[in-house]
């Protein structure tokens, strides 16, 4: 039978059929190369796209942005993915918005130059030292947040751009005098008011809440008595930083590795860079010849320093002299790099060409490589030594961990013996009220999914941190339901009583306005000057005097109780405070400024082509 099959193999017929698969596997590989290869955008507008690594790196700095903002609260939140899933459409959102605002700006012919990008770069504040522009600290900022000089021009480009469209459309926002004077007079007024409350406290004795209407009022309002999903956990923890701790480090061992590692407490040296910088252009050669004649006034005998001024490309360091920073080997492009390490003081290269154009670059000082003493960093040393003993120990002892938890699944009793810790315990919460010790996102992200929550086994080793791991399993597990109504009978009970003795109270207050209405006198407490945000009566009596007309009675609920509140007088603000007004009125064109950009956003987005993908 093999043999047949081996001999039909080689028939022409078979021949003929594997070329034809082979030829079908390589047309749809071509065809899958060539028609699958581009990955749908995240959203296209007017046709242009929002590639979902935009997305995603803009969706991540909004991510860092905010746990810096709101620190452990933002980890609880982003544990949630209905949360995470809002929180990228959010700043989706914002990116169609700005492609709008360039697409916008394009079409009106919107441009920013480059002396005003320098001015604009020279005036942050962020830039400068004692209230001048400090181009060593511009550098150093730039280098900070990883920026080339280059790029960052550009980011600014499109930001001023943006803003430029923005203040033209929606920064011509403004607030009469009259408008902010008349909303400041509203706000400085005062008012005479006459009120008596009615405290519910006292009604409460005489009122009686049976069993059965208690009942009455849980069975009505079931969803008012739901609980949330409870668990309570066993967990191992395993934290390089704890085993560093109990690990103890000679002064002799630190010594040793001083003198075998000298080279590591050598401060690198550093060189003083200048330069003269040759863009492109839209002519690679004609920048080129332009460089390399540069290069020939120098050996003719020019100035660095004048010719970079006036000729070098690089604006910022051109207005220096050229001078740029100072470099250790290896951070600068490396062409840049390998002429300016191979200087001596004082010298200046042939024309070099980097990845930003062509350079003469000059070198203008040195400063050496210094050894540091072992005294210096003995400390440093010692903790180092620690921190690699208990990392080395600590990847051991994870290995025991996860292989121990998952051959013994229903227990954490072994894996903690096999690591020299103990299995610790939390009390029941609901996923949003975890305690510190396990309020960790992978944690509870593990200690809820069905393959912990519901097998009753170990979960995976949880990494919580950097050299930090966790092994959890449910001790106990309660089903999100509704609280039994023995349970919740005593708060119904108490809630009820309050309710009917708010009633009496509302009931009082009716009669006295009643009485007040038909004329008859009242003992009422008097207070005159009432302003708009006092604090001196409570809210309630304040906001429902600055709702009424003079001479109105009326009744309103308190936190516990009711009261009658009379307005006898409103007094009008003979002058508003000059600085009240200006505040004002600068805080109304700021809503304005909000509204107009908003209709703007909307107007643009009703008359764009805009899809979305999936996210």
């Amino acid at each position: 039978m093999l043999e047949k099959i081996r001999d039909g193999s080689q028939s022409a017929i078979a021949k003929g059929i594997l070329v034809l698969v082979i030829l079908s596997f390589a047309f749809a590989g071509v065809s899958s190369y060539l028609g699958s290869s581009r990955e749908a955008p995240a959203a296209s507008v007017n046709g242009e796209d929002i590639s979902k690594n935009e997305l995603e790196q803009a969706f991540q700095n909004e991510k860092a942005r905010m746990e810096q903002q709101m620190g452990e609260m933002f980890a609880a939140l982003s544990a949630d993915d209905n949360y995470l899933r809002s929180l990228k459409q959010g700043v989706l959102d914002r990116l169609v918005a700005e492609k709008l605002m360039d697409q916008t700006a394009k079409r009106m012919g919107l441009r920013i130059s480059d002396e005003q990008i320098k001015q604009a770069i020279i005036n942050e504040p962020a830039f400068q030292t004692d209230g001048k522009f400090d181009n060593d600290r511009y550098l150093a900022i730039l280098s900070q947040m990883g920026y080339k000089t280059n790029s960052f021009r550009d980011m600014m480009r499109v930001d001023m751009t943006r803003r430029q469209l923005i203040n033209g459309l929606v920064g011509s926002e403004f607030v009469l005098p009259g408008e902010s004077t008349e909303i400041a007079k509203l706000q400085a007024q005062t008012r005479d008011v006459r009120f008596q409350m009615v405290d519910a406290e006292p009604f409460v004795a005489g009122i009686s809440v049976t069993d059965e209407d208690a009942k009455g009022f849980y069975d009505a309002n079931q969803d008012q008595f739901m609980t949330p999903e409870l668990v309570s956990l066993e967990y191992v923890a395993l934290n390089a930083a704890d085993l560093a701790a109990a690990i103890s480090v000679s002064d002799d061992e630190a010594k040793s590795y001083y003198d075998e590692h000298q080279g590591q407490y050598r401060t690198a040296e550093k060189r003083l860079a200048a330069h003269i910088l040759v863009g492109f252009g839209d002519d690679e050669a004609a920048a080129k010849a332009k460089a390399e004649a540069l290069h020939q006034q120098l050996v003719s005998g020019a100035d660095f320093a004048e010719l970079a001024k006036k000729e070098s490309e690089d604006t910022f360091s051109g207005a220096q002299g050229g001078q740029l920073d100072w470099f250790e080997q290896g951070v600068m492009d490396p062409a840049f790099d390998g002429a300016l390490f191979a200087l001596q003081k004082g010298q200046y290269s042939e024309v070099v060409k980097s990845d930003f154009g062509f350079h003469i670059v000059k070198l203008l000082d040195v400063q050496g490589g210094e050894q540091a003493s072992f005294e210096s960093v003995k400390d440093k040393i010692l903790a180092q030594l620690k921190e690699k003993q208990a990392v080395d120990q600590y990847y051991g002892l994870h290995q025991k961990l996860a292989d121990t938890s998952y051959e013994v699944p229903d227990s954490l009793a072994e894996a903690a013996k096999a690591i020299g810790a103990e299995v610790k315990a939390t009390e029941l919460f609901a996923r949003d009220m975890a305690p510190a010790a396990v309020n960790f996102p992978e944690v509870l992200k593990a200690a809820f999914s069905d393959a912990v929550l519901h097998s009753g086994m170990n979960s995976e080793v949880v990494e919580v941190a950097p050299n930090s791991v966790m092994v959890v399993r449910v001790k106990e597990h309660k089903e999100a339901g509704t609280q039994p109504f023995e349970e919740a009978k005593t708060d119904i009970i108490a809630r009820l009583t309050q309710e009917k003795a708010n009633e009496a109270a509302s009931a009082k207050a009716q009669e006295l306005l009643s009485k007040f209405n038909a004329g008859e006198a009242l003992e009422l407490e008097v207070k005159a000057g009432v302003a708009r945000y006092s604090r001196e009566l409570d809210p309630s009596i304040v906001n429902k005097a600055f709702q009424m007309a003079v001479g109105a009675a009326d009744t309103v609920s308190l936190a516990s109780g009711y009261a009658l509140v009379v307005l006898d007088k409103i007094n009008e603000a003979s002058s508003v405070d000059e600085a009240t007004q200006k505040a004002l009125a600068s805080r109304m064109a700021s809503q304005n400024t909000e509204a107009a950009y908003r209709a703007l956003i909307d107007s643009l987005k009703a008359n764009a082509e805009i899809s979305y993908s999936a996210l």
